[in-house]
C-alpha cells in the first residue's frame, strides 16, 4: 500500500506546509492530494524557501532528510508523493 492512501499523513502534512510557509488562508481540505505544490499553476505557489522550510520541518517531525534540490522538488511535487516519501510502504 502506497502511502498516498494514508489520509491522517496527508492531513499532517498539508497542516505542516500551511503552518510552515505561511499559508493560514488555506485549510488542509482546500489543498488537493494530487495538485502540484509549486509553480504558477499551484494554489499554494510555494517557492524555494518554502521548500527549505518544509525540507526542515520534515526532518524535525519525521527524521527524514533531503539535501538535493532537484529531488526536493520531485518529492514536494503533490501530497501525494511528499506523503509516499516519508512513509513509502
Amino acid at each position: 500500500m502506497l502511502c498516498s492512501q494514508n489520509l491522517e499523513l496527508k492531513r499532517e502534512l498539508k497542516q505542516l506546509i500551511i503552518t510552515e510557509c505561511d499559508k493560514e488562508e488555506f485549510t488542509p481540505e482546500a489543498i488537493k492530494d494530487d495538485e502540484p505544490l509549486f509553480g504558477s499553476d499551484s494554489p499554494l505557489q510555494l517557492d524555494s524557501m518554502d521548500a527549505l522550510q518544509i525540507s526542515m520541518a520534515l526532518k524535525e517531525k519525521y527524521g527524514v532528510e533531503v539535501t538535493d534540490s532537484k529531488k526536493i522538488r520531485t518529492i514536494m511535487t503533490s501530497i501525494n508523493t511528499l506523503a509516499d516519501f516519508i512513509q513509502p510502504q
